[in-house]
């Protein structure tokens, strides 16, 4: 049952790129062996924090073949494959690679903000398309649409292809509302690193974490100890880590968090524009929360 391979921690990684812009091969498979050696409990591809608008589609079946090459522990491994048209993204589904992944991420449509109506038919159609179970991405911060908790509920109970939802509206209640209703196999993942203590407290199986990228023993072990009822142990890790989480957001995703990467010395700090490397002040705040992290957890 996918459920069961999406309990726990999964991470959304980044895409390194070289000085000249192109994939940094070398640098992904560092990242991954990170994340592996990190104890996270699946790999995501392609999700936001990959910078896909930035991608093209050779350049993401690159990355997805050289993740599952690199992906030597055989974690799961779910594919973002998302857009504003439904047509398009059916059609990527219908390009990509399913061999060796196990779902597929895929965020609500942007900008065209549609009706409630149009993102179940959406889904649906995404659900029609694909081979392997599909996980529905809420994060209206990003996409101007909110995906509502009976529409949630409706696909969850209606399509039998979605399986989960990531969900990262920032609103506990609405995350409350879906978890009360939802079926039983239905999982629903914390796409929040800030509230995932709060949200396995209410029924959530895990987080697909930003953060982890740069700190994945540190974020598992957060998870673990919440998920095992733990919830003491779960909050000092959720309030450990709390600077570096608001570090990684505070000029925008991925722009934190490849900072902290580079701090690390595991990948070079260059994004695709319209995105820019962080700041001079936020790189040094992240140093400092790089530090502080090590001093205190020995990581």
């Amino acid at each position: 049952m996918i459920s069961k391979k999406l309990q726990g921690t999964g991470v959304a990684l980044i895409t390194p790129f070289d000085k000249q812009q192109g994939i940094d091969a070398a640098a992904l498979e560092r990242l991954v062996q990170h994340l592996t050696q990190g104890g996270v409990d699946y790999l995501v591809a392609l999700g936001t924090t990959a910078e896909p608008p930035t991608l093209s589609q050779s350049e993401k079946s690159e990355i997805l073949a050289q993740i599952k090459r690199y992906n030597t522990a055989r974690l799961p491994l779910v594919v973002g494959i998302g857009g504003n048209s439904t047509a398009d993204v059916t059609a990527q589904i219908g390009q990509t690679d399913f061999d060796g992944v196990d779902a597929l991420l895929s965020i609500t449509p942007y900008y065209n903000k549609p009706p409630q109506q149009g993102l179940y038919e959406h889904y649906k159609a995404i659900a029609a398309a694909s081979p392997v179970p599909v996980i529905l991405y809420n994060v209206p911060s990003r996409t101007g649409v909110n995906l509502l908790p009976e529409t949630v509920l409706r696909l969850a109970k209606e399509v039998p292809n979605i399986a989960a939802i990531k969900e990262a509206s920032g609103n506990v209640a609405q995350v409350a509302a879906i978890l009360r209703g939802k079926p039983a196999d239905f999982a629903v993942i914390s796409g929040d690193d800030g509230l995932t203590v709060p949200l396995i407290s209410l029924g959530a199986q895990g987080l697909i974490s930003v953060v982890g990228n740069a700190f994945p023993a540190a974020t598992s072990a957060m998870v673990k100890a919440a998920l095992q009822g733990d919830f003491a142990t779960a909050a000092q890790w959720q309030l450990t880590l709390l600077p570096i989480t608001e570090a990684c957001f505070a000029e925008g995703n991925p722009v934190g968090v490849k900072a902290a990467l580079s701090v690390l010395g595991l990948v070079q700090n260059y994004l695709r524009l319209p995105l820019v490397p962080a700041s001079p002040a936020l790189i040094e705040r992240i140093k400092q929360c790089v530090q502080a992290l090590k001093e205190r957890t020995a990581l």
